[in-house]
């Protein structure tokens, strides 16, 4: 009776073995797929509940359901909308400089030189500060009547007399924003252009030369479309990350003046923790993603269409 028991205890162990054996890949998976759910799925799914009740701290602590609400008073909201003209704006717009910088040096540290190491890590540095770090050094920089920035264009002898509010008067408001995001993500264009400048083969430079041609005819029609996908997905993920522009424009313009410089991240955390309207601005916050999805669909969909060609 013993054996029958010791025997049927092993098959049942070697049993549990194989199928743990079989399964080890879910077992070792598991714990990180419970900690995105407890990290992610249930605040997603909470935060969706609450785009569909009247979460108002400012009215009552109770939250009936109000159905689609609060996507309707955003959609009525004219700031809500200009904040999406803005945001397209200044991501639109600062991303171009961005590029446009960040190629011009990738360029120029292409060939190694003398001092080439401390000027990219100069370059560089920007890349690794906090933005709400970067937006204090620029308001301290620009604001008048303590930022040296007037000081400075009046020592121009063309300039004339310069008196600048550059965190209140139009357009210097949404100049300064852009000089100051440049200044921070430029090094990231910067970097991607200058790795995939670098993977680019001297031989196809010399097959060119030997064909004739010109170094102007090697940049269009060796260099750029080489370089073409490298700068769409730079343009991609930058575009995508400076659609959330709000650090920056928390410490330098608070918005301002008026409403001039909300983007819709600005508008949404001051109807949500300034305002205490929880549940439209996380309606609002639905709504951002969805347009951000949208856009990133198209932009992975219609600006990498070539490499699949």
């Amino acid at each position: 009776m013993a054996t029958r028991v010791e025997t049927f205890g092993r098959r049942r162990l070697r049993a549990a073995s194989s199928s743990f054996d079989r399964h080890i890949r879910l077992w070792l998976i598991a714990p990180a797929v419970l900690i995105i759910l407890a990290l992610t799925i249930f605040p997603l799914a909470f935060s969706l509940w609450v785009s569909f009740v009247e979460f108002d701290f400012s009215v009552s602590n109770e939250h009936p359901w109000v159905g689609l609400d609060n996507f309707r008073d955003n959609w009525r909201d004219p700031v809500w909308i200009h904040s999406l003209k803005v945001t397209a704006i200044l991501a639109t717009a600062s991303v171009v400089v961005e590029l446009a910088i960040g190629f011009l040096l990738a360029l120029a540290m292409l060939r190694p030189f003398r001092g080439r190491r401390p000027l990219m890590t100069l370059f560089v540095l920007p890349l690794f500060m906090s933005p709400v770090i970067v937006g204090g050094f620029f308001d301290l920089f620009l604001r008048r009547p303590f930022g040296p920035m007037n000081w400075l264009l009046n020592q121009i002898p063309w300039m004339g007399d310069v008196s600048i509010d550059f965190t209140n008067d139009f357009p210097w408001t949404f100049i300064s924003l852009i000089i100051a995001d440049a200044w921070q993500w430029t090094p990231f264009m910067f970097v991607i252009l200058l790795a995939g400048l670098s993977s680019i083969s001297d031989e196809l430079y010399e097959a060119a030369e030997i064909d004739g041609a010109k170094p102007r005819q090697s940049f269009f029609f060796v260099t750029l479309p080489l370089l073409m996908p490298i700068v769409l997905i730079a343009l991609t993920f930058r575009f995508i990350d400076a659609a959330k522009l709000f650090d920056i424009i928390y410490s330098l313009t608070r918005g301002g003046p008026g409403t001039d410089t909300y983007t819709s991240s600005y508008y949404l955390y001051q109807q949500g923790f300034e305002f205490f309207h929880l549940g439209q601005g996380t309606a609002g916050s639905w709504m951002f993603l969805v347009f951000l999805t949208v856009i990133s669909f198209w932009l992975v969909r219609r600006l990498l269409k070539p490499l699949e060609a």
